[in-house]
């Protein structure tokens, strides 16, 4: 018998404690996601699942059938890959990711796979949800989900590029 009592005290007490904080709550709109200033595109920073990255390699290390065995590496990882190309010119680089507004946080994604080696650039103009991976000559292998994982970590939220707000 007393341990119905102070059940049905203890849950009277906790219908009262949630009316008080009903009434008592001064919170009385929704907050609103920021309106983006005029003249600024608006840039998807979300960090998808590689499922949802598509992508295509473009082979500029001069090196026959890299971009075909990186383009497979980043399948076997469940991106969408498009059929790669090579290059017109050759890169010095590790890699180069070329992206738009829609795929900030996708190029954030693949910064990761070559442990933040990778060269950025960012087109503003861009209005596709691809991204461009150019291999260049020091490239070598993409990361593992460990590395990916630590790298994400250590490079943290995606920034937004200059001229752009958050989608």
């Amino acid at each position: 018998m007393r341990a119905l009592i102070v059940l049905s005290v203890l849950t009277v007490a906790a219908i009262v404690f949630v009316a008080v904080a009903f009434v008592r709550d001064s919170q009385t709109e929704a907050t609103v996601a920021e309106e983006c200033p005029a003249g600024f595109i608006r840039a998807n920073v979300a960090l998808p699942e590689p499922k949802d990255v598509k992508l295509k390699v473009f082979n500029a290390a001069g090196t026959d059938g890299l971009g075909a065995r990186v383009s497979t590496d980043f399948g076997n990882r469940k991106f969408q890959v498009e059929k790669a190309e090579n290059s017109d010119k050759t890169s010095d680089a590790v890699a180069t990711l070329r992206y738009g507004p829609k795929t900030v946080g996708a190029a954030h994604l693949l910064r990761a796979y070559f442990l933040d080696n990778a060269r950025t650039e960012y087109d503003e103009a861009r209005d596709d949800d691809v991204v461009d991976v150019v291999i260049g000559t020091r490239f070598e292998q993409l990361a593992t989900t460990t590395e990916v994982n630590q790298s994400l970590v250590e490079l943290g939220q995606a920034k937004l590029p200059p001229g752009t707000c958050a989608a």
